[in-house]
């Protein structure tokens, strides 16, 4: 077998498989022939790993070359420069300069608009450095596995293949674009990302209607779209509510029609709820069957028919649909058909003949060329979207990007409902860390005097930042989760940066959000995390290697397991402060809730006008909301979610608490008043005490590594679990009111609202003893458990590491020597590249 071969495992995270692949001779060329199924299970048994090489095989097959020389600066032939003729070489393209130099052409667009000509001698950018050393390390960790595979399986041969394993790539970061349509959400991606045509734009009628991520392409220089699909059982459960509501509506047409009475007890309320549910329907039902499906609209089995799927097999097959362009323009013309709701087609779009957005789960646009390999940016729809994607987003973004026109950015609503409504999810119940209120079209102003123009926007932008932070000051709910130093506003103009005109790029602030992402992109610990976890394995079994000290170890031993039961000491302290501060906090939130909980929800069942009137249209809404779980995300307005109203004074008393216990930012002490960061079994002194005792001192290193890592596995463990933890409160709640919202969702006809309010006021009444205090217990349970895990995982952890470091006595570990060389300058390399940054 080659190197080729070894190094595609390796790279695929499958090098536990590199012995079998020796073992049938596959090389490099025999991989290419791989098709046959029988032939690869000989080789990967087991089916998770099989298929991952299936999958990763595939896009080598189709494109090898260009994948390839992307990873491994290959010529275009896909094979190695070394060993080729000085005179082949001479003729080869010289790398343009790194993605984050590429230049716009004066109408800021990138060489997508290039003649053919000039874009095929276009060079591929090389790997970046970070890119090469992970790389090459992971390249190394490989061989290093196969040679520790083909030993005797001993205690610390196992324990050493699972380090080896366990090395992975951490999660993207996710920046979440959020706002109302035609706040300029597509515009500021496509600026930002400096692609002018990347994202649609510009239409009045319409609008994003599925979540479309947005990040680099790794893999080669081609812009690409992968489109996930709901499933089809997803699809036909839609289908058969949608043509049940159109079928009684009617039923419920024609008895009027005929003098019948249709009294459904909204106390002579017409209200719109079903005329907006009547507009969705048919805005979904138009978009994939034209006018087709009102002929068929009382059967949906009709409407499954294979013939309206021809151009999207995938779908059947719960399969991602990938789209291939070589400019983002043709990709954005390929891929808008799957994003957008358009009720007025644009010229250009008329060809479209079935719009596939209400099939769409969401959509991945990947950009060639492009240096933010470790950021994501996801472009949500807005209001209205009954699903829990955008609120399950929520709580993975690390930063949140509120988007809204700068006309009335302080005074409008909606973007201050959006985030007071998600203040939750992206504060304590998620890991939001920035907040940027993005101001956009900031050069939309009179161009009376073309000469003062630029004073005129200077100015605006000054007084538009003034007013939004006065705002973000008053909103009291929003500040529970988060601190002045988190929320920033940024006043933007992505048409003028594009087009270099009147403004200075740097006045319209895109620069700043791109330095923002490229930190963000930079801060990334993937390639840190990996190469340091590599060393301190090839540490401990280069001095596992070399022992030669007994008596040193067994001192050493000794002083690390009595600094390890101290550490273990002081969490256990801060752990049991923990609980009790939140045991307190908890018991004032029930009893509050207990005695408040009627008349919060008297106040949501029977709403009022600012004057004391009785608000009329409800009847729909609380139709609605019953339907849907106790949710409604009605198209305009706030979203409604009556589980959070009821579990507002739980959540109330402990916010203060749980944003001390689990500080968003990363600058803070961490966890649990810092106590996980600040876990040390005091190696560095020891490593300086034993400096001259080459084996101990590699062990040493071993254990100042895992410390590291298991601190690093923690704190993303306690990120997710704290979600968890926070939701934990409402998701009870809204458990135990689930069979109201079923009980009130039967009604119909007359008096049906009365009904309904009853139904609920009931359930309120007779659960409140005890629904608050299940909530309590169950959060306080969550937090035990993690903490008992936190505190095993530390006590375990570096106990067996210390055990298998220092007390095992091995002779059959191979010599990694120079592989510790070659990984031990990388590490220095990766620190003092991030001491520049």
């Amino acid at each position: 077998m080659d190197d080729f071969v070894c190094n595609k495992l390796t790279e695929w995270g499958l090098s536990e498989w590199i012995g079998s692949f020796k073992e049938h001779g596959i090389g490099k060329e025999s991989l290419y022939c791989l098709t046959r199924n029988e032939d690869i299970d000989k080789l990967i048994p087991k089916m998770g790993p099989k298929l991952i090489f299936m999958k990763r095989l595939k896009l080598l097959q189709v494109r090898p070359s260009t994948s390839a020389a992307a990873k491994r600066n290959l010529d275009p032939e896909g094979e190695s420069s070394v060993g080729q003729s000085p005179t082949k070489h001479q003729h080869k393209a010289i790398p343009g300069p790194s993605p984050a130099k590429r230049k716009l052409d004066p109408e800021g667009e990138s060489s997508e608009g290039q003649s053919p000509t000039k874009h095929q001698h276009k060079a591929i950018p090389g790997p970046s450095p970070e890119a090469t050393i992970l790389f090459d390390v992971k390249t190394i960790m490989g061989h290093v596995h196969e040679r520790l595979r083909k030993q005797q399986p001993t205690k610390l041969n196992n324990f050493l293949k699972n380090k080896i394993r366990e090395l992975k790539i951490d999660k993207k970061e996710l920046v979440g674009v959020f706002g109302k349509t035609g706040a300029g959400k597509s515009s500021l991606i496509n600026a930002v990302l400096r692609e002018k045509h990347l994202l649609p734009s510009g239409s009045v009628s319409a609008c994003t209607s599925v979540m479309i991520k947005v990040e680099a392409n790794m893999d080669n220089s081609k812009y690409e779209a992968d489109i996930e699909f709901i499933t089809v059982e997803e699809w036909r459960n839609e289908l058969w509510s949608m043509c049940q509501f159109l079928w009684n509506a009617d039923q419920k047409k024609h008895a009027a029609a005929d003098g019948g009475d249709d009294d459904d007890g909204s106390d002579g309320d017409d209200d719109d709820f079903d005329d907006v549910e009547h507009r969705d329907i048919e805005e979904k039902l138009s978009a994939l069957y034209g006018e087709e499906w009102k002929q068929k609209k009382t059967s949906h089995e009709d409407l499954m028919d294979n013939k309206y799927f021809r151009e999207i097999p995938e779908f059947f097959f719960s399969r991602k649909k990938t789209l291939t362009a070589q400019t983002a323009k043709e990709l954005s013309a390929q891929f808008i058909k799957y994003t957008r709701s358009d009720s007025k087609q644009e010229e250009g779009r008329k060809e479209i003949k079935r719009w596939y957005w209400p099939l769409v789960k969401s959509v991945t646009v990947k950009v060639p060329n492009n240096d933010l390999q470790h950021v994501t940016l996801v472009d949500l729809p807005g209001n209205g979207d009954r699903n829990k994607s955008r609120d399950e987003m929520w709580k993975e973004c690390s930063t949140v990007w509120i988007v809204t026109d700068i006309n009335r950015a302080a005074s409008e609503k909606e973007p201050w409902e959006i985030l007071k409504g998600a203040a939750s999810f992206i504060g304590n119940g998620g890991q939001c860390q920035y907040i940027h209120f993005i101001c956009t079209k900031s050069d939309c102003i009179e161009e009376a005097d073309d000469n003062d123009i630029y004073a005129q926007i200077l100015k605006r932008n000054r007084r538009a930042k003034e007013a939004v932070n006065a705002e973000f000051n008053k909103q009291k709910h929003i500040k529970k989760h988060f601190s002045e130093d988190t929320f920033e506003v940024f006043t933007v103009s992505s048409k003028r940066f594009l087009q270099r005109k009147c403004l200075q790029p740097e006045d319209t602030e895109i620069p700043k959000l791109q330095r923002f992402l490229k930190n963000l992109n930079d801060s990334h610990s993937e390639t840190v995390n990996y190469v340091s976890g590599a060393h301190g394995i090839l540490s401990l079994i280069q001095g596992a290697s070399c022992r030669d000290g007994a008596n040193k170890n067994t001192a050493v031993c000794a002083e690390l397991e009595h600094n390890l039961n101290h550490q273990i000491c002081k969490v256990k302290t801060v752990m049991a402060e923990t609980y009790k501060a939140f045991q307190i906090c908890l018991d004032a939130g029930v009893e509050r809730s207990r005695s408040s909980c009627e008349k919060e929800l008297s106040s949501f069942l029977y709403p009022r006008k600012k004057g004391g009137k009785k608000r009329c249209g409800f009847h729909g809404t609380l139709k609605c909301v019953v339907k849907y779980g106790g949710i409604h995300k009605p198209k305009k307005g706030a979203a409604i979610n009556l589980n959070m109203k009821l579990s507002s004074h739980l959540t109330d008393s402990i916010d203060e608490e749980f944003r001390r216990t689990f500080p968003q930012t990363k600058e803070k002490c961490g966890a649990f008043k810092g106590v996980i960061n600040s876990f040390s079994l005091n190696t560095e002194r020891l490593i300086d005490k034993y400096k001259t005792h080459k084996d101990v001192k590699l062990q040493l290193v071993f254990l100042k590594t895992e410390e590291d890592m298991m601190k690093i596995k923690l704190n993303q463990m306690i990120r997710e679990c704290k979600k968890l933890i926070y939701s934990s409160l409402t998701e009870t709640v809204e458990k135990t009111m689930q069979t109201s919202y079923e009980r009130a969702a039967v009604f119909k006809g007359k008096d049906t609202l009365k009904n309904m309010r009853n139904t609920l006021e009931q359930h309120v009444h007779d659960s409140k003893d005890t629904m608050f205090k299940q909530a309590k217990n169950n959060m306080l349970k969550n937090l035990n458990d993690l903490q008992k895990f936190i505190l095993l995982a530390l006590k375990n952890t570096m106990m067996e590491s210390i055990e298998l470091s220092l007390k095992t006595d091995e002779h059959s570990i191979p010599d990694v020597s120079e592989e510790l060389v070659r990984v031990e300058k990388y590490y220095y390399d990766l620190q003092q590249m991030k001491s520049s940054h």
